[in-house]
């Protein structure tokens, strides 16, 4: 990122990065497969992408009860991000998120 002067954007990026990673971390553990990360420069846009090869769960943007746990990434994705979705596969998903180059 650095090379691409976005060095403003490295916090967002890697928590947007970490949250999708763990995402498929927790929920499609055990499936034996894989999952890829991939980061590039788009115009004036950043793209975050996590695929993973699970089939079965499909993320969805809920809002958790105040004692949960867990379930907040994809609102700190939504947050961070200037939009984000989710892309079916064959098979299983990718995760992507936006972010603005000219917002640093």
């Amino acid at each position: 990122m650095t090379e691409w002067k976005l060095g403003g954007l490295v916090d967002a990026a890697a928590l947007i990065t970490s949250e999708l990673t763990g995402n498929v971390i927790s929920h499609a553990k055990g499936t034996g497969e894989f999952f890829e990360l991939v980061l590039r420069r788009r115009g004036g846009l950043l793209i975050l992408e996590v695929a993973d090869s699970y089939q079965w769960r499909m993320p969805e943007l809920r809002k958790p009860g105040p004692d949960d746990l867990s379930g907040r990434g994809l609102l700190i994705v939504d947050a961070l991000s200037e939009n984000w979705g989710i892309r079916p596969r064959d098979p299983g998903k990718t995760v992507w998120a936006h972010l603005a180059v000219n917002r640093i």
